[in-house]
């Protein structure tokens, strides 16, 4: 692709968010900010997270990799330091990386031999955030933050803003203690619905004012730039200041809810989740992570429309900002030659086939993301496209966006001259991941334009869904007599899929 000049890249993520919570195809949801940004580009109808957790897809979105090959593979695990990145890659080729918000390579707990610095008790300990200025996976510069609303992970550089706005006070608004970690006198329980924080002193207000502030750095400098902006939200908690709290009527939200009987034909671990007490020590295993999801689901339909409602407001209250973003990018003249992505690390459940949050159940609700790209002049303003994307593709298509070499570890796919309507798209199919357990929670699903089917690792369940037939994901043909053939096709598929997920070997040296 040749550019007359470099792109800059502003890279927006929110965190667990579902697909089809943008107002532009979701009349229930208000982004205008989002819509604005979808008809400036095009909007991807089949994104893919590479797993539907937050350590592992962030990961990949820097690698390029996919987590069973960067070795984040779980929440808790860390992102090992030795894998170029997109951040290098961008630096060495002349660009200011910088990322503002939620990084998430890294885990709470620190050990000798996987030292963290997203951890306690560094989190909390603000004199080190002060002095620190040091890449970080090959970003030039880092603003972050842990914690998701009121969590007690709260600290790092989000903490050091609020003390510089005045809020020297902000321990009180979030939570106090976690594990044998308590850091103040008073205690803080969790909130629910409602945050007590002033809008103002809101992590989307810091990220918005410092993303706004590093842009206009850049521009001063005349330097291209690569900037992520990673919001928190909505990742549950369910809680937000007011009036984001109140700006939805849980009357008038839809809920969605589990269809009789669907559970019937899917593996033992979907079905417990519909029991009050479900016993899941039958899943654990020697050497395993946490079971994310793997607990009762069950929720009244009342308190369930209360969090939908919020879950919107959070989505609103994020937007609001975004547009702030947006609207900062235009007036330092800079959106004309800059590649804005918007997307999420992976889904949500908020009812959906009776499921809450996440866990090891592979519907579109949860591996399927919102994905907007938008390029003027490159990106067709207002196009829509059903073409399969994947976020571990972020990396390397970035890099070719710019005109940087990809390095070789990276096993995404280069989607620029696809997005740009060069070429065909790039891929056909898609891979999504988990593992939290060494053999019972270790799961593979590929998914195409029309079938997805996912494995288990020494298992002889699994699904096998026609999403063109069953989009709503309802009829499990894993033992359908009718559809053996086409199982044992998948299969072969996935198996494909896996060896074209290999680095690409080393170019022979002749030894003439």
């Amino acid at each position: 692709m040749k550019l007359a000049r470099r792109p800059n890249i502003l890279f927006i993520t929110s965190d667990q968010q579902h697909w089809n919570t943008i107002g532009l195809d979701n009349p229930e949801v208000k982004t205008p900010n989002l819509d604005r940004l979808a008809q400036r580009g095009c909007l991807f109808e089949r994104a893919y997270c590479p797993n539907p957790t937050c350590t592992p897809t962030r990961a990949s979105i820097i690698t390029g990799m996919y987590p069973s090959q960067h070795g984040a593979y779980s929440l808790g695990t860390k992102l090992d330091e030795k894998h170029p990145t997109l951040g290098q890659a961008l630096s060495k080729n002349g660009y200011k990386t910088s990322l503002v918000g939620k990084a998430h390579f890294q885990q709470l707990i620190s050990t000798p031999e996987y030292p963290s610095i997203e951890s306690y008790p560094i989190l909390r300990d603000l004199d080190y955030w002060k002095k620190y200025d040091e890449t970080f996976y090959g970003f030039d510069h880092v603003e972050l933050a842990r914690n998701h609303a009121d969590e007690c992970h709260v600290g790092q550089h989000y903490a050091l803003w609020m003390e510089e706005k005045g809020l020297t006070d902000w321990a009180k608004h979030f939570q106090n203690a976690w594990g044998d970690y308590k850091f103040t006198d008073f205690d803080t329980s969790p909130q629910y619905l409602k945050w007590s924080i002033p809008e103002e002193y809101h992590y989307n207000a810091w990220i918005a004012e410092r993303t706004n502030a590093l842009m206009e750095e850049s521009a001063r400098q005349d330097e291209p730039f690569f900037l992520w902006a990673s919001f928190f939200d909505p990742h549950p908690p369910y809680i937000v200041p007011e009036p984001w709290d109140s700006l939805y009527d849980p009357a008038e939200v839809t809920v969605p809810q589990a269809t009789p009987g669907e559970h019937d034909k899917n593996p033992e671990h979907f079905r417990k989740t519909q029991e009050e007490n479900p016993d899941f020590s039958d899943w654990k295993e020697e050497g395993g992570n946490a079971m994310h999801g793997c607990s009762s689901h069950l929720q009244d339909k009342e308190s369930l429309a209360k969090e939908i409602a919020v879950y919107y407001g959070m989505i609103s209250c994020m937007d609001k900002y975004i547009g702030q973003i947006l609207d900062k990018l235009d007036a330092l003249g800079l959106a004309d030659n800059t590649l804005i992505v918007f997307t999420s690390d992976h889904g949500h459940f908020y009812g959906h086939h009776g499921l809450n949050a996440k866990g090891p159940f592979h519907y579109e609700d949860l591996v399927k993301v919102p994905f907007i790209a938008s390029w003027p002049g490159q990106i067709e303003a207002g196009s829509r496209s059903a073409a399969i994307q994947s976020l571990v593709d972020l990396a390397p298509t970035f890099l070719a966006a710019t005109g940087t070499a990809i390095p070789r570890s990276m096993t995404g796919l280069d989607q620029s001259k696809s997005w740009t309507g060069q070429q065909a798209p790039a891929r056909t199919h898609a891979v999504v991941e988990n593992r939290h357990q060494p053999t019972t929670l270790h799961l593979k699903t590929y998914v195409d334009a029309r079938y997805k089917l996912t494995t288990y690792y020494n298992r002889e369940y699994g699904e096998l869904f026609d999403l063109q037939a069953d989009p709503g994901e309802l009829n499990n043909l894993w033992d359908s007599p009718d559809h053996k053939d086409l199982k044992a096709a998948l299969v072969l598929k996935l198996l494909h899929a896996e060896m074209g997920k290999e680095p690409l070997p080393m170019p022979r040296v002749s030894m003439a």
